[in-house]
């Protein structure tokens, strides 16, 4: 008997419909066809495995299994459910073999029949109600996820017995309802972190409101322990918050690579991923023999945080430059090449010298001469370039460490912030995919950043008496657009441009001597 069972495939962020072809005929040997991968291919010895210990019937015949397209290669052990079932099937041991049409059916099956999740459960929902099937059948792990897609009918089962008596009408099973818009809205203003932790820094908070802001990438230069990252870590808590498309689109990306935590629906907040420094470029970008999201992927929306930049290696640092002018990175094999997006904000920081205390007000550096200056060389040129802020790091006195007073909490910093990309989102509304003042090009800057004479003539002895690299300017430009989208002005004034000039330490030619 030949029946036919329906899978999906993910690739990049997005599912591809695969069906399952499944003869049981006169014969021996099980057959399997259609370029599956070694995980695929052990899947035989779990479903038999488990058909056995649920007391059904393995067919002692011939199976012949297709998976088509046979020019798309299946992977992971996701499709034991489908195979299970439409052997199960083939063999007439589900009465009702025609139900199977109506459901893309999903799984991990352990040898003792239990169902285990899957990744990518999210995407494969949405691909099953584009190709217009009644449901998904999948572990109830990844129900609550699935139910996100709405039009489409989600079963959560814990067993391959409960998916055959589910399908031989034996068994009901409820369908996984989740009303997404209220548990959205109910979660995604929660943080752990607030600003208002944070005593003194008042000008590295500003810094930092005005790279949420406009989306500006900021790099922290300072001693250890003045709160650097502290400082980044409760950047996040002050950018908007994510919109409900924003964070379908972001949990997809932690779908496909399974790092969303278990009986999770949805992304709320966004993203802060904070890698080591030994981190690869495989890892950081995405990629390896199976392409998955890197680390610039899942900070998609969100934030990067490198601590202690110069630790990474210049060719992990390097991968990074044109993601993050292009806001997506693609990963090229020999038959495939998917794309993934990485619309992330780069937060770096680091210590002045290799001791840590080049430039302290009280500590002296003890750095031998011209180390000072090997140590920042190891950050490329191209890499500050694309680094809109500067921001140096003082530590904290002990009359602010030991106030009582509360600082200003992030809630109101995050309203300001809101008002100022509001009035970008009108800015560039007839941009495609641009919604803040760090996105824009040379001749955008050109357009939007007209300033006086008086501010021209402060940047340009600002820009000779600093001795600012030429590459400073159209930073400087952008960065006091979004100091007077802060102040809600229209024009750039003398004062947003002498803001602006400040957080251009590491393009002062004598920073370091």
């Amino acid at each position: 008997m030949l029946v036919k069972t329906f899978g999906s495939a993910v690739y990049g962020v997005d599912a591809v419909g695969i069906t399952a072809e499944i003869s049981v005929e006169i014969g021996k040997d099980y057959f399997l066809v259609g370029l599956p991968d070694s995980a695929m291919k052990e899947s035989q010895f779990r479903i038999e495995t488990a058909i056995k210990h649920l007391n059904y019937h393995w067919p002692r015949r011939k199976i012949v299994v297709n998976m088509s397209p046979a020019d798309i290669r299946k992977e992971g052990s996701a499709y034991d459910l489908t195979l299970a079932v439409g052997i199960l099937a083939a063999s007439e041991q589900i009465r009702n073999p025609e139900a199977l049409s109506q459901y893309i059916i999903m799984g991990e099956v352990s040898l003792d029949g239990n169902l285990q999740p899957i990744k990518g459960a999210l995407p494969i929902a949405v691909q099953a109600r584009k190709e217009k099937f009644k449901g998904i059948i999948l572990p109830k792990q990844n129900a609550r996820e699935a139910a996100i897609v709405n039009n489409l009918e989600v079963y959560g089962a814990e067993t391959l017995t409960e998916v055959v008596d589910f399908l031989n009408g034996d068994l009901k099973i409820e369908p996984t309802v989740v009303d997404t818009r209220a548990e959205f809205m109910d979660n995604v203003l929660h943080s752990e972190f607030d600003f208002a932790d944070v005593k003194g820094q008042e000008n590295i908070k500003r810094a930092m409101e005005i790279a949420a802001a406009g989306g500006h990438n900021v790099i922290l230069i300072g001693p250890p322990g003045a709160g650097k990252t502290m400082l980044a870590k409760r950047l996040p808590t002050i950018l908007p918050p994510l919109t409900l498309a924003e964070s379908l689109e972001t949990t997809k990306i932690h779908s496909v690579s399974g790092k969303l935590p278990k009986n999770a629906m949805l992304i709320y907040q966004r993203p802060f991923r904070s890698p080591h420094h030994t981190i690869s470029d495989v890892a950081l970008v995405g990629g390896g023999t199976n392409p998955q999201p890197g680390e610039i992927s899942l900070s998609h929306n969100g934030v990067l945080f490198l601590d202690e930049l110069p630790e990474f290696k210049r060719t992990v640092l390097e991968v990074m430059r044109q993601p993050m002018e292009e806001r997506k990175v693609t990963i090229s094999r020999a038959k495939m090449s998917v794309t993934y997006p990485a619309s992330f904000m780069l937060i770096a920081s680091m210590n002045p010298c290799p001791c840590g205390y080049y430039n302290h007000p009280e500590k002296e550096c003890v750095c031998a001469p011209g180390v000072v200056q090997k140590y920042l060389n190891k950050i490329s040129g191209p890499l500050l370039d694309r680094i809109d802020l500067h921001v140096e790091v003082t530590p904290v006195a002990f009359k602010e460490l030991s106030s009582s007073k509360r600082a200003e909490a992030s809630e109101q910093i995050r309203e300001r912030v809101i008002k100022a990309r509001e009035i970008q989102a009108e800015r560039f509304k007839d941009q495609e995919g641009m919604y803040a003042n760090a996105q824009m090009e040379a001749r955008q800057v050109e357009e939007v950043c007209a300033i006086s004479d008086a501010a021209r003539n402060l940047l340009d002895r600002a820009m000779q008496k600093l001795q600012l690299s030429a590459r400073a300017y159209n930073r400087i430009l952008k960065v006091a657009r979004t100091i007077a989208d802060l102040s809600a002005s229209e024009d750039i004034k003398t004062e947003h441009i002498a803001e602006a000039i400040q957080y251009r330490s590491l393009d002062r030619e004598n920073w370091a001597g």
